[in-house]
């Protein structure tokens, strides 16, 4: 193992130190949360403040191989197994060049057949895989009781825009053509992400709409980038000391979009489409030191604004807070979107039923 590698997995005792403590006696040792994030969890702000201590090198300073070994290990020292009832079987999808190697989470409660959720992961377009989101969709599959296919799509920079796009939308046409094979109804497939794969998700959903085909049943974007063209205040106010940097986000949007003016089309940036009628009932959320905070609300403010249902929640946490499974306050974070996946899904399966449905604003909070 290479030694950017070793020092991130040296953080995991630390972490694992981290999540044990009383919350009083943590927030004593940390200080009180940042001014401009006063709601910030104190595990949050302990990690924010030991990642900006860190040794290690930026992510964006590295050869594109050795960045993707070095999140890999990042992940894996913030995220632990929680040995949940969930079984998992490794399919494949197909992409807009060839097949996809995905992952299908089945938990317990599930029905043989019912409602999927197509995800995508985050990374920056350019990081991540099915294996370092493994941990958190298991919990989120468990919290939900609803199967989840993990999809691994095409990274730039050897696969740049649209390449991602347009394996996203082929997968979800794919799974949705043949839901049976993977346990799902056609009329309950959703559609979801987290970072650039919320980014991706929000995207597909526009992207189907545009040429007349099946829309998800339900969103569920998670901290997504809406706008790689122009900066939104929370990119100013979180650009450092927050997990997510300015010059991380700067590198990934070269590496996905080298074309400076592509970055304003809407299949690149979703809050630049216009026009958002009779996109899919969905569910955002967001984190409140986060640089893309805004962004992701704003796109909320905007689907609501064009008559789309929309939930919202505002994590008191840092970007990236689905993979941080080692913590109580990520874990329960997943769990508020495990309420907002059933919710999302149940409307949709009252609605072909012809049954009332569950209503209202805000993510159904469960219990870690």
């Amino acid at each position: 193992m290479r030694r950017t590698e070793l020092m991130a997995r040296a953080a995991k005792p630390a972490v694992r130190v981290l999540a044990r403590l009383p919350r009083p006696l943590l927030r004593r040792l940390v200080g009180p949360p940042p001014p401009q994030a006063p709601d910030l969890e104190p595990e949050a702000w302990a990690l924010a403040r030991f990642s900006e201590r860190s040794p290690l090198p930026p992510i964006e300073s590295l050869p594109v191989a050795v960045a993707r070994r070095l999140f890999a290990a990042q992940v894996a020292s913030v995220s632990r197994p929680l040995g949940l009832p969930v079984a998992t079987l490794e399919r494949e999808v197909q992409g807009a060049e060839g097949l996809l190697p995905a992952r299908l989470y089945i938990p317990r409660s599930a029905p043989a057949r019912g409602p999927l959720l197509v995800y995508f992961h985050g990374g920056g377009f350019v990081l991540g895989s099915i294996e370092t989101h493994d941990r958190p969709l298991r919990l989120l599959a468990h919290a939900s009781g609803v199967k989840i296919l993990s999809v691994d799509y095409r990274l730039a920079p050897e696969h740049p825009f649209p390449a991602p796009l347009e394996d996203a939308v082929a997968a979800f046409e794919h799974v949705a053509e043949n839901a049976s094979e993977f346990g799902a109804s056609a009329e309950l497939v959703a559609v979801g992400g987290d970072s650039a794969g919320g980014t991706l998700a929000a995207a597909v959903c526009q992207e189907l709409r545009r040429r007349g085909g099946r829309l998800p049943c339900f969103q569920l974007l998670i901290y997504p980038a809406t706008d790689l063209a122009e900066a939104l205040p929370s990119r100013r106010t979180f650009a450092r000391g927050f997990i997510l940097t300015q010059q991380e986000m700067d590198w990934f949007a070269d590496q996905y979009v080298p074309d400076v003016e592509s970055r304003r089309s809407p299949r690149v940036s979703p809050l630049r489409e216009p026009d958002l009628r009779g996109l899919p009932r969905a569910h955002v959320a967001t984190a409140v030191a986060d640089p893309l905070r805004d962004e992701g609300e704003e796109y909320a403010r905007r689907l609501r604004a064009a008559g789309v249902p929309v939930s919202t929640y505002r994590h008191p946490h840092l970007h990236g807070f689905l993979n941080m499974t080692a913590l109580p306050a990520a874990r329960t974070a997943v769990w508020q979107l495990g309420g907002a996946l059933a919710h999302g899904v149940a409307f949709a399966e009252g609605s072909l039923e012809g049954k009332d449905a569950p209503e209202g604003e805000g993510a159904v909070a469960g219990a870690p």
